[in-house]
């Protein structure tokens, strides 16, 4: 029995459940306040923003809970009209990893409960959790409000231990025996892809009935193609403003910048271009834009490092990440955007890019299989050897025709996800998980008892 996928093609906000208020949204580790593209912050960051000003517009109000990094932090801010973040003192305000935050499991916890317990009873109607560490969070949680628990991993520690890159530290045996409690204790599992609802329930032993699909979406208003016709007009324009070079070829990479993501790769295969294609490599500037993470802390200057053992430090531009707008300018500055990622619950780069008919090279991995459509709206890569990826680029690169139908493609395929859409996927998954924890309710209720 496989796991149930949402198709929601109208892009409208779903119907709320009967009964769905308010919920509170767990994502102790990393801040939806947060710049996405550095430290933990990322994907998830986008999502859970994303989803909550939808859901709020809909009429459902959301209270975000995350962990404060700093101590002139406001208690709470309001994000958006009906979306408040909700900061926990748990632990030092800063210096503090996503790996050792296991050990403030006890004190975010409390911060969770206390919020609650300073409320009417019944306040919250819901729980959704991003990530193992909420998800520890919200089972005691949800216990104690007696509401359902809906959560979303992002990311798998046993898929990511078994595409690690070379020198990347494993995932700790603490996390999935964390990630496997879990799983078993949520009321319901969402997950970004088919790839990952299978991962969850071949890897994880989770009930497939308890398993949705809701593919994350993109904002089709930030990340949009230029008018036709303009295209070369607005590309020289955007290099300009982003101090890139007007004319030549660009490849951009978008992301934190830790083995994961594999920034690296996109280095080495153009260093393996310069070797076989000195021309289009002398035309050629590669663009990353993020900051270092997770096990790229060790050595922040690292990727700057090989670029200039590689001898490509006149051809490598680095920049900071970057807010929406920006971003999609520098998606539409390049001629193709690299995802070479080791491991990926879906890819929202990848599809903010082609959303702005930007092409995409990706790793055949995880959701990328998904947010890319090969050979329609980009290429995937079987692997991450530098000579595949460069000849790749070089096949698209000095393929004009070609590259102007996969930027077609691009944005026909981009038109298919938008974050209305995941609202009201998840909308669906709600409305189930509270109908499913009343019938539970129901059913626990001793014969002859008065259901009030």
């Amino acid at each position: 029995m496989g796991a149930n996928v949402a198709n929601w093609t109208d892009g409208r906000p779903g119907d709320v459940p009967s009964g769905l208020r308010r919920i509170a949204t767990l994502t102790v580790h990393t801040s939806p306040l947060d710049q996405p593209g550095t430290g933990d912050a990322g994907g998830l960051n986008v999502y859970v923003v994303e989803v909550a000003k939808r859901l709020a517009a809909a009429g459902v109000e959301v209270e975000m809970f995350t962990r404060a990094t700093a101590s002139d932090l406001p208690p709470v801010v309001e994000l958006a009209p009906g979306v408040l973040v909700r900061h926990l003192v748990a632990g030092p305000f800063e210096g503090l990893a996503k790996e050792e935050l296991p050990a403030q499991l006890c004190a975010l916890t409390t911060g969770v409960l206390r919020a609650e317990a300073a409320r009417p009873p019944g306040y919250y109607d819901l729980i959704h959790s991003h990530y193992w560490l909420s998800g520890q969070v919200g089972w005691l949680a949800k216990d104690r409000w007696g509401v359902p628990l809906v959560h979303t991993a992002h990311t798998l520690a046993k898929v990511k231990n078994d595409q690690l890159a070379d020198g990347d530290r494993p995932e700790p045996k603490a996390r999935i025996i964390g990630e496997e409690q879990v799983v078993a204790e949520a009321d319901h599992l969402v997950a970004n892809t088919t790839v990952e609802a299978g991962d969850l329930i071949t890897r994880y032993g989770a009930d497939p009935s308890r398993v949705s699909v809701v593919e994350p979406g993109v904002d089709l208003q930030t990340f949009r193609p230029s008018s036709a016709g303009c295209e070369r007009t607005v590309r020289r324009r955007s290099r300009r403003q982003l101090g890139l070079p007007e004319h030549g070829q660009v490849v951009a990479f978008v992301g934190r910048i830790q083995p994961l993501k594999a920034p690296d790769v996109l280095l080495r295969a153009a260093a393996d271009l310069a070797a076989r294609d000195p021309e289009l490599a002398g035309q050629l500037t590669v663009v990353i834009v993020g900051g270092p993470s997770g096990s790229g802390m060790d050595r922040p200057a690292a990727l700057m490092e090989l670029a200039a053992a590689l001898g490509l430090a006149d051809s490598i531009r680095f920049l900071p990440p970057l807010p929406p707008e920006t971003l999609a300018d520098l998606y539409r500055a390049a001629d193709l955007v690299a995802v070479p990622s080791y491991s990926e619950s879906f890819g929202l780069v990848a599809l903010e890019a082609q959303a702005c008919g930007t092409p995409v090279v990706a790793a055949a991995v995880g959701g990328l299989v998904t947010a890319v459509r090969d050979g329609h709206s980009g290429l995937l890569v079987p692997g991450h050897e530098p000579a595949q990826w460069s000849a790749a680029f070089a096949g698209l690169l000095r393929a004009p025709t070609r590259l102007a139908e996969l930027a077609r493609g691009a944005v026909d395929h981009a038109r298919d996800f938008s974050w209305d859409r995941t609202a009201a996927g998840l909308l669906a998954v709600y409305g189930g998980a509270m109908a499913q924890r009343q019938a539970q309710r129901q059913a626990d209720q001793p014969v002859g008892a008065v259901a009030w």
